[in-house]
């Protein structure tokens, strides 16, 4: 099994990090415990020719770097066109198995606009042709509808999306065989969807910067070995090991809300509001534990019989900066996170790591490690553009009087 994030962007992208290089991926990821990355972007004239000069191709659908830290091709595209009389806004990720088919994808994307102002470019091309169209160029090209109930660009989105993945991909449908739930949705809200039983649902973290709370703060688990095919496999058998994922709350489209005027609501408050913002009357901003309960035929707690695993977990730089009330990039939270990873990586940490261990190192710390696997932290629910906030049941994480006697020899 491994650990696979494959949703990512590279630094030409809109609101990236300037340092977000191959290099600095490399390394966040051996931190992190992130066994595969995307390449993200592979359609910007700048970052493919980054990818060429610093990964090499292995022959299997995996580039690997001097050091031998694997990549596979990947990037997302957003199509914004008009269907039935509605504006549709979807974001869709595409995985590719070489170098020369990501040329002709980008050639075929040159026809149709510009592909150098952003590493996601907009393109104003309908699904099912853009997915006809990929799968043409090369049939083991694989399209996954990018975080598939975000409000504002995505298959199942309040503001621009479908009811039903037919009616997204029309005739190019059956060519669908992932969807990637996003961090505001996990499979537990999936699953009450009957019509997305037979895709596998992947998680990966869409990250804009090479931060460990950010890269990896959801992933896929894979069997076998890393290659191209193997992954293709389990995309279209639906026989992935699990994922990692971020309790939905935390997201930043899980409750409806309005920002500006620092509202949250739940979806039944916003029901009775009318969809409408109690401060300054306009609309409200509609989430997706609205818009899963508006398109789920099952109750919730429904779980589909041999379901892959699902881990949920709050990063540890987050967890740190919740303990320590201190910002999350903070040279504190630095301090403390370096402490627990000098020997283990951050997934070791957050999955394995025993409490006893933990706590030799800072047991009020080691219990909310351990409230975390055990999903025991709340959050309070991100919205209209707000991520969550991790919640200890109170203000203090309480320790027994063993990890109390454990701190005190810490100290």
């Amino acid at each position: 099994m491994y650990i696979a994030d494959l949703h990512i962007h590279g630094r030409f992208s809109r609101g990236t990090s300037k340092d977000l290089t191959i290099k600095n991926l490399e390394k966040y990821a051996r931190l992190k415990g992130t066994d595969l990355l995307g390449t993200g972007d592979f359609t910007h004239p700048e970052w493919i020719e980054e990818i060429k000069a610093d990964l090499t191709e292995q022959g299997n659908g995996i580039l690997e770097t001097k050091t031998g830290y694997p990549f596979l091709l990947t990037s997302e595209i957003a199509l914004v066109y008009t269907d039935e009389g509605k504006g549709r806004r979807v974001h869709n990720i595409i995985l590719a198995p070489d170098l020369g088919t990501v040329e002709q994808i980008t050639e075929w994307l040159k026809s149709k606009g510009r592909i150098d102002y952003d590493g996601r470019p907009i393109f104003k091309i309908p699904c099912e042709e853009f997915v006809e169209k990929l799968t043409e160029i090369n049939p083991k090209v694989e399209v996954i509808p990018a975080h598939i109930w975000t409000p504002w660009f995505s298959m199942f989105g309040s503001k621009s999306g479908f009811d039903t993945v037919k009616e997204c991909f029309k005739d190019q449908t059956h060519k669908i065989h992932a969807i990637e739930t996003g961090l505001s949705s996990d499979p537990q809200m999936n699953w009450r969807l009957s019509q997305l039983d037979k895709y596998t649902k992947v998680s990966f973290s869409d990250l804009h910067s090479f931060w460990p709370w950010r890269m990896g703060r959801e992933a896929t688990l894979f069997n076998g070995e890393k290659s191209y095919d193997s992954i293709l496999t389990q995309l279209k058998e639906n026989s992935i090991q699990g994922t990692i994922e971020v309790e939905p709350a935390y997201g930043k489209y899980h409750y409806d809300g309005h920002r500006n005027c620092n509202v949250v609501m739940s979806p039944k408050e916003s029901q009775n509001a009318g969809g409408l913002c109690p401060k300054c009357g306009k609309q409200l901003t509609i989430g997706v534990e609205y818009r899963v309960e508006e398109l789920a035929d099952r109750e919730e707690g429904y779980v589909p019989k041999d379901a892959p695993e699902v881990f949920k977990l709050i990063p540890l730089s987050e967890l740190i900066s919740a303990v320590y009330k201190k910002g999350v990039a903070t040279k504190t939270v630095w301090e403390v996170y370096n402490s627990f990873v000098k020997d283990k990586t951050e997934f070791e940490i957050l999955l394995n790591e025993p409490f006893e261990e933990l706590a030799k190192i800072d047991a009020k710390l080691a219990k909310a490690i351990i409230m975390n696997r055990e999903g025991k932290i709340r959050v309070k629910p991100g919205y209209d553009g707000v991520y969550g906030e991790p919640l200890f049941n109170g203000e203090k994480i309480k320790l027994t009087k063993a990890q109390e006697k454990q701190e005190k020899l810490n100290c």
